[in-house]
């Protein structure tokens, strides 16, 4: 069975099958890259929190940049977020975002809480 939370005609902010939870892209607010993080993990943790699952339970996180030279000050926050010896597997890159104001989008997959 699908099930699909906070869904719109576009997209479903959460999506739940098999015991695995898919999050739509994920950004924040903020003046900086550092701030933008913070924020769009914050949310990332809500919405795991509705979907039954948690930051120790994220499998996949794809993490995109408007650019690299953001790469450690993003770095510096993610790091502080993950859970020590919860590190999901991880991959990010530089992309051309939705909107020039946004310095970062993260996508996660996650496992429901046991």
């Amino acid at each position: 069975m699908i099930e699909r939370i906070e869904t719109g005609p576009r997209m479903s902010r959460i999506v739940k099958h098999s015991g695995t939870v898919y999050l739509c892209g994920q950004v924040g607010s903020g003046a900086d890259v550092a701030e933008q993080t913070r924020d769009c993990l914050a949310r990332v943790d809500a919405l795991l929190a509705k979907a039954g699952s948690s930051r120790e339970h994220i499998l996949q996180a794809i993490v995109w940049l408007a650019d690299m030279s953001d790469f450690d000050a993003m770095n510096e926050v993610w790091d502080a977020w993950v859970p020590e010896g919860h590190a999901p597997a991880r991959a990010c890159g530089e992309a051309k975002l939705a909107n020039a104001d946004l310095l970062v989008e993260v996508i996660v997959t996650a496992a429901v809480r046991d």
